[in-house]
């Protein structure tokens, strides 16, 4: 069997990512127990449905961050590829804590807006600019590391929703000091619920189908299957999974007919001109190749185990 893997990790970043997060953590613990205590004394729906989120945030960004330490732990005997999908499943349980709250949030704002509630627009205004602050530092310490981690998403698209939220009730409250449009609350609520749904089914579903173990969406087996059979040493390659470990990982495993019963030495050359030509074509940095020749077995791609 061939096999081979190539990733980096940096404990320095990891650290600083870290660092990243508690600062949030502390931030939204600060701006959720402002907004309760207002909304408590206001009477605004929207702005305790901020708080609301700003709670989930919190209780996302505790989940990243745990997530994030346990996926720098060593692989060992019982767990041999250690945590590495520990920041998979943070972003799994963010993004259902995102659409769990949006739901809330659209059933209490439809009883609002039947039954609109006078509202003290000054301490809404007051509030939601400090959290607009406080969300936007947390959204700009994430935002580097949400484009190549999904753990890290998860919490940077808490975050900024979080602050779009805010600056919806920002804006409801000035309409409701100045022109006692008190409905308005109701409708911020509802729709900033919709759009907490609309970013909350995209990650579930990335971040499901790397859990589920799917092929990743740009990757074309069937392409990557002829790439490699072009090569001379090929009969055909075939019983073919790809799948994502987690942002960094991206694996193949596959059996490898082979046109000759050539020794061990030949194949290893063989194997890395594969591990070279799905590195480079197809980006996969975890091969595994079982080499085979006139085995009497399935030569279909896709084989179920």
């Amino acid at each position: 069997m061939g096999h081979s893997h190539s990733h980096n990790h940096s404990h320095s970043h990891s650290d600083f990512k870290g660092r990243n997060l508690l600062i949030s953590i502390a931030l939204n613990i600060v701006i959720t127990a402002a907004q309760v205590i207002g909304g408590l004394l206001s009477g605004s729906l929207a702005l305790l449905s901020d708080a609301l989120h700003n709670f989930s945030d919190v209780i996302s960004l505790v989940v990243s961050y745990i997530a994030s330490k346990l996926s720098q732990q060593k692989a060992s005997i019982h767990r041999t590829f250690g945590y590495k999908r520990a920041e998979i499943l943070a972003a799994f349980i963010n993004a259902s804590t995102l659409v769990i709250v949006a739901v809330l949030l659209i059933i209490e704002a439809v009883k609002r807006f039947k039954n609109p509630e006078e509202i003290e627009s000054t301490l809404v205004i007051w509030l939601s600019f400090i959290a607009i602050i406080g969300n936007g530092a947390s959204v700009l310490l994430l935002k580097k590391d949400a484009n190549s981690n999904l753990n890290m998403r998860s919490a940077y698209l808490h975050l900024l929703t979080d602050m779009m939220a805010s600056v919806a009730v920002l804006i409801g409250g000035l309409l409701m000091k100045y022109y006692q449009l008190f409905w308005v609350d109701s409708v911020l609520t509802f729709l900033i619920a919709l759009y907490l749904i609309w970013v909350g089914y995209d990650l579930l579903k990335k971040s499901t189908k790397i859990l589920m173990l799917f092929t990743p969406e740009q990757i074309n087996v069937k392409e990557l299957v002829r790439v490699v059979n072009q090569l001379p040493e090929v009969s055909k390659l075939h019983h073919v999974h790809v799948w994502c470990l987690n942002d960094d990982e991206l694996h193949l495993e596959a059996h490898l007919d082979l046109k000759e019963n050539i020794t061990i030495t030949e194949f290893d050359k063989v194997l890395h001109d594969i591990e070279s030509l799905l590195h480079d074509t197809f980006e996969i940095n975890h091969v595994t190749i079982q080499p085979e020749f006139n085995k009497a077995d399935s030569k279909d791609v896709i084989v179920q185990d």
